[in-house]
Parts: C-alpha cells; sequence; structure tokens
C-alpha cells in the first residue's frame, strides 16, 4: 500500500528538510567538501582542479554503452558461477562511503565507523554485499554529485550485481529485520522514497530522496545516468544549472544544481521516458527524517516490534541536516551525535539481542547481559533468533 502526502501530513512539512537538507543545508555541504578538497592538493590534483570545461560540450560520465544489456547477458551466461540471482533472491550491493580525509571533528570519525558498522551487520544478515568508497573517482562531480560516477563504474565492474543500493554515510538501518520487498519492484529499475503527487503533479523540489536508492544493473539505468550527470560538472554548469532547477521546481531556494532537485526535474519534465520504471516508494521508510524518529524509539520498543519499516518501526534513519564530520550544518553537532548514538544503539540492540546482551540504554554504549549462558543455547527458541540469516522477515504480521 502506498500512502499520499497527506497521510503524514503532520511531519512531511518537517521532513521537507531532508534529501540532503534545506537549501542552505545544500550549500553547507558544498563547502565543507570544497574545504576538504582544497586542504592539501598534490599537483595531479591542482592540474585536474584546473582544467577548464566547455560548457557548450555536454558532460559525460564515460563512453557510450548502448547495448549493455546484451553485453551482460553474454557475460552471465558465461559465468555462470555468479548469477545474478542467489536462491530466487536478486544479488544486491549496497553502496556507500565518506571522504577521503579525516574530519574537522574527530568524534565524526567515530560515527562514520558506527554507520558503516550497522551498514555491516545488516548486509551481513540479509546476505547483501557492501563496498565502501573514500575516493572521488571524477573531481567535476565531487560533493553530491560524486555517487553517480561511482554507480556507473560499479555497475559495469559488477555484471553479476542486479542492484546497486546507494546509502549516504549519515543513514543508518533502524529496523534490522525488515527486507526489501524486491518482489514488488520487478516490474521497475528505480526505486526511491517518495510521493508520486509531490513529484510529478507539484514538481516539489523535495518529493523524493536520493539519500537512499535503488538503481537496477540494466541499459535503462547507464541512460539515466547519462541524462542525469550533465547538471553536475562544478563549477559554472552546476551554478547555472541550480538557476534553472530553482526556477522550475516548487520551493527550491537559488543555489547551485544538486543531484536530488536534478532527478526530480528530469522525472517531472520527462515523465513518459522516466516515469514508467521508477518506483517511488511511501509505504515505509526507505529514508526516515530523524528528527521526527529518533525521540520516539523508546514508544517503537514498547508497542511494536521489528520488521515493519514504516514509522512504527523505521527501517532506515537519515541524519539529513547533520554534519557531523564538518565544520557547516542545520543542527548543532552536540544534537547530532547524540541523536545518532541513539540511533546506533537501537540497532545494534536487535544485533546483541542474539548473543544475550544489550544497551543499558539508548544513550550508552555499555551493554548488559539479557540472558544467563546455557549448555543448550540452540534451545532457546526462534524468539530470540529474529536476526538469524534464515529468518522469513515476510513472516512478521504488520
Amino acid at each position: 500500500m502506498e500512502s499520499q502526502p497527506a497521510d503524514r501530513g503532520r511531519h512531511i512539512q518537517k521532513s521537507f528538510s531532508n534529501l540532503k537538507g534545506p537549501g542552505h543545508g545544500r550549500k553547507d555541504l558544498s563547502r565543507v567538501f570544497t574545504q576538504v578538497q582544497e586542504q592539501k592538493i598534490d599537483p595531479e590534483e591542482q592540474e585536474e582542479k584546473d582544467r577548464e570545461i566547455d560548457v557548450n560540450v555536454p558532460y559525460s560520465l564515460g563512453p557510450k554503452i548502448s547495448d549493455w544489456n546484451e553485453q551482460r547477458s553474454t557475460w552471465l551466461n558465461k559465468n555462470p558461477q555468479m548469477p545474478a540471482l542467489v536462491d530466487g533472491k536478486p544479488r544486491i550491493l549496497l553502496v556507500t562511503g565518506s571522504q577521503p580525509n579525516p574530519c574537522d571533528n574527530p568524534a565524526g570519525d567515530h560515527y562514520l565507523l558506527k554507520s558503516i558498522k550497522n551498514k555491516i551487520d545488516y548486509c551481513r544478515l540479509h546476505g547483501i554485499e557492501i563496498f565502501y568508497n573514500m575516493a572521488h573517482l571524477d573531481q567535476e562531480m565531487a560533493g553530491y554529485w560524486a555517487k553517480l560516477p561511482l554507480i556507473r563504474k560499479l555497475m559495469l565492474a559488477h555484471p553479476e550485481v542486479e542492484w546497486i543500493w546507494w546509502m549516504d554515510s549519515d543513514a543508518m538501518f533502524t529496523d534490522m529485520v525488515f527486507a526489501l520487498p524486491m518482489e514488488k519492484y520487478k516490474d521497475f529499475n528505480m526505486i526511491l522514497h517518495g510521493w508520486d503527487e509531490l513529484v510529478y503533479n507539484k514538481k516539489n523540489w523535495i518529493g523524493l530522496n536520493t539519500g537512499s536508492f535503488l538503481l537496477r544493473n540494466c541499459q535503462w539505468s547507464l541512460d539515466l545516468l547519462d541524462a542525469w550527470a550533465p547538471m553536475g560538472p562544478k563549477g559554472v554548469i552546476r551554478l547555472d544549472a541550480g538557476k534553472l532547477l530553482s526556477k522550475t521546481l516548487a520551493g527550491r531556494p537559488e543555489f547551485e544544481a544538486d543531484d536530488q532537485s536534478a532527478l526530480v526535474y528530469l522525472l517531472a519534465t520527462k515523465k513518459d521516458e522516466w516515469g514508467d520504471k521508477v518506483f517511488l516508494e511511501s509505504s515505509y521508510y526507505l529514508h526516515g527524517y530523524w528528527v521526527i524518529l529518533v525521540e520516539k524509539y523508546e514508544e517503537m520498543i514498547e508497542k511494536n516490534h521489528p520488521g515493519l519499516g514504516d514509522d512504527r518501526w523505521p527501517f532506515v534513519t537519515h541524519f539529513v541536516g547533520c554534519k557531523p564530520c564538518g565544520s557547516y550544518g542545520d543542527y548543532p553537532v552536540e544534537r547530532c551525535l547524540k541523536n545518532m548514538e541513539r540511533a546506533f544503539n537501537f540497532a545494534d540492540n536487535q544485533v546483541l539481542q542474539m548473543y544475550g546482551f544489550q544497551h543499558r540504554s539508548l544513550g550508552t554504549a555499555k551493554v548488559k547481559r539479557t540472558r544467563n549462558d546455557t549448555a543448550h543455547p540452540l534451545e532457546l527458541g526462534d524468539d530470540l533468533q529474529l536476526l538469524h540469516p534464515s529468518f522469513n522477515a515476510s513472516a512478521i504480521d504488520a
């Protein structure tokens, strides 16, 4: 069931600072990336930085590929030991990453570690592969555009992978049991958190979220990346594209082009070309705005159970507007770090329960024992094995 925007009306306006935050938050992120890149530049990086771009020539992520489906199919037939389906489920590669340099705030590095630990735990439990990136593969696409060249490279280098799942470093899994309903998306090539009404009818710049989305490894996706990327090169191209996006999209402040606004623009202005293969998901939190979720964790624990994925037990909690690694942000760093700790521990408890422990509270890293060791550990019962890899999350009664 896909809910309408009005169903979450009491908090949608608040959550509209998501998808990497409001306009000033986006510019803050850009400044952070710029500062980090300029701190120490070797001669090769300086040469790349100084390279001029012909604004009359559309930017390209790489050589045009028009027969990727055929190439990939041939490769899969020649390599049956690397199937795109494993045990009947599509092979998924979760991709995330962070800047190559240390954080301005040392605590930021600690929470980046916790964030990747959280993702590794989820992927291990659900049979998902993971790739962590710390390199800018294309200096022109630095910042929030860096994901596009990375995703394309991974698609081409891993033909055995059916879906690439991008997740921002400031997002954490907070329902470790919930599994994506992939059968629901068998006729689609892209899945994002969002609403059809806001994107296609209202052309709202935050009608969807690119902090967590899935892209199928196919020709359609390569074509989408080719159409999406030209607004991304930094400098005059990105600035001019930002003016177009602000003029076209509802509610968008004036700032340089960002990947999220560009995708909304692409879908809203060329729905017939792209819309049929894009699924905007709002029945569960593929992206959940942290401000409306984190303070309710205790209530969620008391009233509900994992495996729901929605606002009763959010699948993903995304700390949009928080910049614990940098010098800028829409929220005080102390507030962000405190709530990131709560989110991490909320998820970590679901892992630790398998081993008979949990955090003393959501605000502390300290743990306590929840059951005594036994000489017959395999007789503990299924209720203590919720996160066993063979657990069928779809069996949970929502």
